[in-house]
């Protein structure tokens, strides 16, 4: 098959510039530009899909340490992100909530004392404000135990955080734009060359011209794409590829079913081949389950929930709720694939570790690529990133991040010197936002204050009733919420909106969505 011409930039014209130029608009790509904007440095983002298209959007969506990885010697790495934890729940209250988690104790997978000394480190191996420590529990007395089989008695409860992992994309990257950063969506990187001066750097927008942008450094934070973006895009002055290591892709798969039981904590379950599912509260009406470590030789982005991946899940989840799920329970999967660093090269994907490295390539113009990672440590290496990029630019620039909250998530106006816990605080915001406009039905002013937190009263500001947002496009969704994600969060399709910057499309039908692609279409951004 003939290669296909790529458009070339308009030689006529100069190319652009910009201090950093950031590849990929996934949870690392987005905080490192977040990170570098603050600090003065003029940046691009670009992302050739959707911001969270790909892995930020297929999360087990939890702000955790990892429990799990105590038992594969991981201290560091969980310490390191329980050290995160309290901090990016404090950040983002809107979109981040603690959230409990009920283990129940099978003697044959693990002993008792086994998880009650996992649960001591996870409880002191960084500091913790206000999340409760761990503790046992009466499964034959407690709520958790009421959806579970008789012969679980006894468990254990301890405490992590939900994160809605596509919106946290999105808010750093707002947050990014707000310091000065140009973020481009549908927009990708097709050629990097390494020169004396810098990168110069070739973007394509889809059904556009190409144009060029020269950079002083350049960040590859491709996720899955990192080892072929060097491969097949970033070339030396001389042409020569720069591809230096392989990545591990390892596809997590998740499944939702019907919500399984009425109470708000989640489950870990400990399975006969040493890996835990999670079944978590979600979206109101569902259960969410997940995940699995499935080696991956395929595209990325072609990525989805496999039959077996689905039965695996059913089975495993099975094994402890006293209703067993079935495949045909199934409402919604997804998959997204881990990229992760495997210098030993072991069979287990699951004892894989999920940290982080940031290799620097400072061989001509500076270069940095982040292999790995997870979404609770995003901040740390968001800030060890341009830390990086600093030293590597001869100008090193102080951090910002670790006190920073995200767009929507100060609450001080509304909870004034009440301040409690984050939780809280947003229960007294919802309540205010709910006064402030009494029209609002409560589940709408409940959902627009998880997304957007106090950002909804602004764009609420002018409105004095129902009919004052629009149409109502799809149930819950109105016109003047579509504008708003079309001007400000680069919403451009239907999927943008139903299952990234929010879930509503799991609680609709297939001609209900259509409706909002219908509307983008008539938009003219479809």
């Amino acid at each position: 098959m003939a290669a296909v011409e790529q458009p070339r930039p308009d030689p006529s014209r100069e190319p652009l510039h910009c201090d950093v130029l950031v590849v990929g608009g996934g949870i690392n790509g987005a905080g490192i530009a977040r990170d570098l904007a603050g600090r003065g440095w003029s940046v691009v983002l670009c992302e050739r899909d959707d911001l969270a298209a790909h892995t930020s959007s297929a999360s087990t969506k939890l702000i955790h340490g990892g429990l799990r990885y105590l038992e594969h010697g991981e201290f560091a790495l969980v310490r390191k992100a329980l050290q995160e934890r309290e901090q990016l729940l404090r950040s983002a209250p809107h979109i981040m909530r603690p959230l409990s988690f009920v283990m129940p104790h099978d003697a044959a997978m693990r002993p008792a004392w086994m998880i009650r000394a996992g649960l001591f480190l996870y409880d002191h191996l960084a500091r913790r404000d206000w999340l409760p420590g761990s503790r046992g529990i009466d499964l034959r007395r407690h709520p958790a135990g009421v959806p579970l089989q008789p012969r679980l008695t006894r468990g254990f409860v301890y405490s992590d955080g939900w994160v809605d992992d596509a919106r946290l994309v999105v808010l750093a990257a707002i947050d990014a734009r707000e310091h000065g950063a140009t973020v481009l969506t549908r927009c990708a990187c097709t050629r990097a060359q390494r020169h004396a001066a810098g990168w110069r750097v070739t973007l394509q927008r889809a059904g556009g011209a190409a144009v060029e942008w020269q950079a002083r450094a350049l960040v590859n934070a491709a996720g899955p794409w990192a080892a072929s973006f060097l491969r097949d895009v970033a070339v030396s002055a001389h042409g020569e590829s720069l591809a230096t290591r392989q990545l591990r892709l390892v596809k997590g798969s998740h499944i939702v079913v019907p919500r399984l039981f009425d109470h708000a904590q989640a489950y870990l379950f400990q399975n006969p081949d040493r890996r835990i599912v999670f079944a978590i509260p979600y979206e109101r009406d569902f259960t969410l389950i997940g995940t699995t470590d499935v080696e991956l030789h395929d595209d990325p982005g072609d990525a989805v929930a496999s039959e077996a991946e689905i039965a695996y899940l059913c089975e495993q989840v099975s094994r402890y709720f006293a209703r067993p799920v079935v495949p045909a329970d199934v409402r919604w999967s997804y998959a997204g694939v881990r990229p992760l660093l495997d210098e030993a090269g072991g069979d287990d994907a699951s004892a894989v570790t999920r940290d982080y490295l940031l290799e620097t390539h400072a061989d001509g113009a500076p270069l940095l690529t982040v292999w790995g990672g997870k979404i609770t440590t995003f901040r740390k290496l968001a800030e060890e990133a341009a830390g990086a990029i600093g030293r590597l630019l001869g100008d090193e620039r102080a951090a910002w991040t670790a006190s920073a909250v995200l767009p929507g998530g100060d609450l001080s106006a509304w909870t004034g010197m009440a301040q409690g816990t984050p939780a809280e605080d947003f229960e007294r915001y919802v309540n205010a936002l709910g006064h402030r406009h009494a029209w609002l039905p409560p589940p709408l002013a409940l959902r627009l204050a998880r997304a957007y937190g106090t950002r909804a009263a602004s764009w609420l500001a002018d409105a004095r009733c129902l009919d004052d947002l629009g149409p109502e496009i799809t149930p819950g969704l109105h016109a003047a919420e579509l504008v708003h994600l079309q001007r400000e969060e680069w919403a451009m399709t239907a999927d943008d909106v139903l299952w990234r910057r929010s879930k509503l499309g799991l609680h609709l039908e297939a001609a209900q969505r259509a409706t909002v692609a219908e509307w983008f279409a008539a938009s003219g951004s479809a």
